[in-house]
């Protein structure tokens, strides 16, 4: 499958239903969570196939792209710091599959519909991307599924909720998902690879009734390939 370019995805370790609350989603079993990832990477492949800017649970949006949100591989080098740092209309899937190496592809979100996102609501400090010792297990079950499935391609988004200017959290929704990402890599031995990472900010709540609520700030996983 080509590779997508679809530069804002986000990545919170919660598989929601419609009816259900974003921390309920942890207790998803990993055969569950890998079913989730099948049906996120058929509507992706969807989007493709019929070139439109929508398809069943999908829903693909440009985003105004802001100073330093770009969609990257997964660097080890990028450290994670304590760093500050708009949208409409839709893109035809063609637009999505853009090469990753192309610095003018067009920022497009893939908004997937609630019961197929995957989110996981990890806790960071004050104005910080730091992941704490307490809350790394929660990355535990995302681990053994990257281990055992055969997803080539998992984008890995941080949200934030709307305390603080969109530059500030957009920065800071970026940095948490880098850190993320370096957990996958360094301690479930997950291949760079497989992992690209984007932050969307205040963007995209969960929880659109109240900007501010605790189950907005969150990291999102997406199946591309």
């Amino acid at each position: 499958m080509p590779n997508f370019r679809i530069k804002p995805f986000a990545v919170v370790l919660s598989i929601v239903a419609l009816t259900s609350p974003l921390s309920a989603q942890e207790d998803l079993s990993v055969d569950e969570l890998m079913s989730l990832f099948e049906r996120q990477r058929e509507v992706f492949q969807e989007a493709e196939t019929n070139g439109m800017g929508a398809t069943r649970g999908l829903k693909l949006v440009t985003v105004d792209e802001g100073a330093n949100n770009t969609t990257e591989a997964v660097n080890l080098s990028t450290e994670t710091s304590t760093e500050t740092g708009t949208q409409d209309g839709t893109q035809t899937g063609a637009q999505v599959v853009q090469a990753a190496s192309d610095p003018n592809a067009p920022l497009v979100f893939g908004q997937l519909d609630p019961e197929l996102q995957v989110n996981l609501q990890i806790k960071f400090g004050f104005d910080s991307a730091a992941l704490s010792s307490d809350e790394a297990p929660k990355l535990e079950k995302m681990c053994q599924v990257l281990q055992r499935s055969n997803i080539k391609l998992v984008r890995i988004v941080g949200h934030t909720d709307t305390s603080g200017t969109e530059e500030y959290n957009e920065r800071l929704s970026i940095l948490r998902a880098k850190e993320v990402a370096r957990h996958l890599v360094d301690n479930c031995g997950i291949d760079p690879a497989r992992l690209e990472t984007q932050g969307m900010g205040e963007r995209f709540p969960f929880n659109a009734d109240d900007t501010r609520a605790e189950e907005n700030r969150r990291v999102e996983f997406q199946a591309l390939s």
